[in-house]
């Protein structure tokens, strides 16, 4: 067992006891099943016409597999299942608390909007080529990262989200997604080789991967092994995994080019499995050496808020903006990390998880947008609200979100981001914070003005008014729908972050539920 060193003369010690409960299987679900519904598409490449009708149901199914296992574990708590019988350290654990189960919970229902927008965004060929089938491994990768309980297979489903996404961004084969996929993989490989070092340099270490072993560990090995360098590493590749300042500029070179739905399903959750890791490792892991860290990390956080949203203020095409965006709010949640407070990373998680259907609606919008308004280039669009104004109704609502206006999603994380600041006195990251958010506003108010408010450019003809997909509307509005939900009714969410912010500030019952005999000790 983990913390001793004796021999093991009976190996019945490091068997698991018992069967697991039916409901412990909601922690490898999700994963099989997108590994399974993956395959099966895979299989029904050619019948374009069928994907969907598997895959929306799947991915439906997906969505009340995460919300079981969520409510399972604010019933239960911590829960683990181990793979092959083999008790921890010995066996690989799969270990899902609050946040790891919130955020796979979150991820399933974007995903489950994306499936439906993409029936109408991907044409047949993208389906050819596999749109569906890497939409289900990527779902893998991403779920798997947030349930696994072992450092090596956070590794590993990074690497199944990393090759999912390389094919899904460049569906289409057309010169800017070329160029795009390679600035995007040049810079995820260089952030996935320093995170396998790093795991290599951690398990020389530690003897271990598994996380709660190390969460024991660590205060053992403290001040005798070198944990700064070990945790600087962390720092550096999540942070290029999340798109963090200066380390940031393969995002707004690479999310514009793909597909629609591609670039929602990048903004919402790639980069957040990235601030996930380094919640859980340098937040639950190594809390002292984040503590050492914390002035860097705000100060990446508020550079990263404000280049980021000056960068959107700058743009002419409202892909490249909703980029830039997305980086911003990269630095908001890295202010909650850098604050390591029970208020900063509550709310840290409670943005990431708003991060994750807002910023996936908007660029969903943005493509029902250009349908109507001619394009993205702002220069030239135009007209949307006259064509269909409930349409821009539900892009303005977006707007007032990511802006962190009422009655929106995007204000509770950022009311909790500033009173954590001010309360520690890091007043100027408080201001930055709201800086941002006043910028956004205007980023976003420029883009409403131009191409939804200002009438469309005469070009000597009639415009004529395009019908809208009625599944990507949907889709549109049920992520509408649950951002408001988070706005007007945000006790029941806040209540989940902060618990799971209180899961990450004081580990032991992660450890207890990976060593239960540690109990009792």
């Amino acid at each position: 067992m983990a913390g001793t060193s004796k021999v093991l003369e009976d190996f019945s010690d490091v068997y698991a006891p018992g069967p697991l409960a039916l409901a412990d299987w909601l922690i490898v679900a999700p994963v099989v099943w997108c590994i399974l519904v993956g395959s099966v598409l895979l299989m029904l490449r050619k019948r374009t016409d069928v994907q969907p009708l598997i895959a929306i149901p799947a991915l439906g199914v997906l969505a009340l597999m995460t919300l079981g296992l969520l409510a399972h574990v604010v019933e239960g708590g911590t829960v683990t299942m181990t793979m092959g019988r083999w008790l921890p350290p010995f066996g690989i654990s799969f270990t899902v608390d609050l946040l790891g189960a919130f955020f796979a919970a979150t991820s399933s229902l974007v995903a489950l909007a994306a499936g439906i927008y993409g029936r109408s965004d991907v044409d047949e060929s993208g389906r050819r080529y596999g749109f569906y089938p890497f939409l289900m491994l990527i779902m893998a990768g991403i779920l798997g990262a947030f349930l696994t309980g072992d450092i090596f297979n956070l590794y590993v489903w990074f690497e199944v989200l990393l090759i999912s996404s390389f094919g899904l961004l460049v569906l289409g084969s057309e010169r800017k997604q070329l160029d795009g996929a390679v600035k995007y993989a040049f810079l995820n490989l260089i952030a996935t080789t320093l995170f396998l070092v790093a795991t290599g340099y951690l398990y020389g270490l530690f003897g271990t991967l598994n996380m709660a072993d190390i969460a024991i560990k660590a205060s053992e090995l403290r001040g005798t092994a070198p944990l700064m360098t070990l945790v600087t590493l962390y720092l550096l590749a999540f942070a290029m995994k999340a798109a963090a300042f200066p380390v940031n500029f393969w995002l707004p070179a690479s999310y514009h080019t793909p597909r629609l739905v591609v670039s929602g399903l990048f903004a919402g959750l790639l980069t957040k499995v990235g601030v996930y890791a380094l919640l859980r490792i340098l937040g639950m892991l190594f809390p002292f050496e984040r503590q050492e860290l914390s002035f860097l990390i705000a100060i990446v956080a508020a550079l990263t808020m404000i280049l980021g949203v000056l960068g959107a203020l700058a743009q002419n095409d409202i892909r490249r903006a909703l980029g830039f965006l997305v980086i911003s709010g990269i630095g908001v949640m890295l202010s909650g990390l850098a604050l390591g407070s029970p208020a900063g990373l509550s709310g840290a998680i409670l943005y990431a998880a708003h991060s994750m259907v807002v910023m996936t609606a908007l660029y969903f919008a943005a493509g029902l947008g250009a349908r109507l308004g001619g394009g993205f280039e702002l220069s030239s669009a135009g007209g949307v609200y006259a064509q269909n104004a409930a349409m821009a109704g539900l892009t303005l609502m977006l707007f007032f979100s990511v802006a962190g206006l009422p009655p929106f999603s995007g204000l509770w994380p950022k009311i909790m981001l500033v009173k954590a600041s001010l309360d520690v006195g890091a007043w100027w990251l408080a201001g930055s914070i709201l800086v941002t958010g006043f910028l956004t506003t205007i980023t976003v108010g420029r883009i409403w003005v131009l191409a939804y408010w200002r009438p469309a450019p005469d070009t000597g003809t009639a415009a004529a008014v395009s019908p809208l997909p009625v599944g990507a509307t949907a889709a549109l509005f049920g992520l509408v729908v649950i951002t408001t939900a988070f706005g007007v009714w945000p006790e029941p969410v806040m209540a989940l972050a902060q618990e799971a912010a209180r899961g990450l500030l004081d580990p032991s019952a992660y450890v207890l539920s990976v060593f239960p005999a540690e109990a009792s000790q």
